[in-house]
């Protein structure tokens, strides 16, 4: 099953715990269909590695940290006075906020090659 949002990249730890990292930062109007592909993900990972979620460190087999920030930008203009040595600025009004969501998944071996498998990360 491919992503279109997320794009995961890989590592793992000296202990053999994998971490798949995803970002997206979008426009409000592909937040719905960003949170439907992380809803797809953590559904795969409920539904192939059921009761065991819990912190890898207290003996789960894989676990998830999600976090969003919404994020408002305006253009400002510069102006330098090669007189007085100044800069002035000109602050325009804030356009619509970017909408940033990161997803990382820890597990063991097995979850991480069923998680490649599944998603074509291969």
């Amino acid at each position: 099953m491919s992503l279109h949002y997320l794009d995961f990249d890989y590592s793992e730890d000296e202990q053999g715990i994998g971490t798949f990292d995803a970002m997206a930062s979008t426009a409000p109007q592909h937040v719905a269909a960003v949170r439907a592909e992380i809803a797809r993900v953590l559904d795969w990972a409920y539904t192939a590695f059921p009761d065991v979620r819990a912190p890898l460190d207290e003996g789960g087999e894989w676990d998830y940290n999600l976090e969003g920030q919404q994020e408002w930008t305006a253009h400002e203009s510069l102006q330098y006075d090669d007189v007085t040595g100044k800069f002035s600025s000109q602050l325009a009004a804030a356009g619509a906020p970017r909408h940033t969501v990161t997803l990382s998944l820890s597990g063991r071996e097995q979850f991480c090659q069923a998680f490649r498998a599944h998603f074509d990360m291969d």
